[in-house]
């Protein structure tokens, strides 16, 4: 007789890049007992960014990303190693993801509601979001501030200039939670 195996309950995550005014923020449910590194490839497919700079999960004042012992300043504990369920099991929990520690992205996860599974949904899953990912590589969220004064503003000086390496328009307003989906099926 085979063992069926017990579903991981769902964890509803809010994921807010901090500093961003109007908040640009995104609401997701994934299964509770993932490691921390499918997490970090999630958070990049949903934010939209491009997973070209390191990565660091702080939980508790605990650090967890992929070890390095050329570039450590600090205790970092292997993310491929350790369960989300592990390390935060309480709704209104809250914990920090920092993406590109060049422009400091800080994002703040909470820890919203503890679900049981769908039988019929596929997770992890985007339900909402809000406002597009800034652009990598941009400055961080005041590079972003003054990217988009520049690109708003036909007069302003670096207004072409910043156009340009963007590759055209930008809308900050826009998120396509479909293609967000669509992407997150392929995980």
């Amino acid at each position: 007789m085979a063992v069926k195996k017990q579903q991981s309950n769902i964890y509803q995550l809010k994921i807010t890049l901090k500093g961003s005014k109007p908040p640009i923020w995104r609401r997701i449910q994934v299964n509770s007992d993932i490691t921390l590194h499918k997490l970090h490839k999630i958070i990049q497919i949903v934010m939209g960014w491009y997973g070209g700079h390191l990565h660091q999960f702080i939980i508790r004042g605990k650090y967890y990303g992929i070890p390095d012992p050329e570039i450590d300043f600090y205790d970092v504990k292997d993310e491929r190693r350790v369960k989300l369920n592990r390390l935060v099991s309480k709704e209104g929990e809250k914990f920090i993801y920092e993406y590109d520690f060049g422009d400091d992205w800080e994002h703040v996860i909470l820890l919203e509601k503890i679900l049981p599974p769908e039988p019929e949904k596929h997770y992890p899953i985007c339900i909402k979001g809000k406002r597009a990912c800034p652009p990598e590589d941009c400055g961080g969220i005041w590079g972003y501030e003054e990217f988009l004064k520049a690109i708003k503003d036909p007069n302003h000086p670096e207004h072409e200039e910043m156009l340009e390496w963007i590759g055209g328009d930008f809308d900050p307003e826009e998120f396509d939670l479909e293609y967000v989906n669509e992407i997150l099926k392929e995980l």
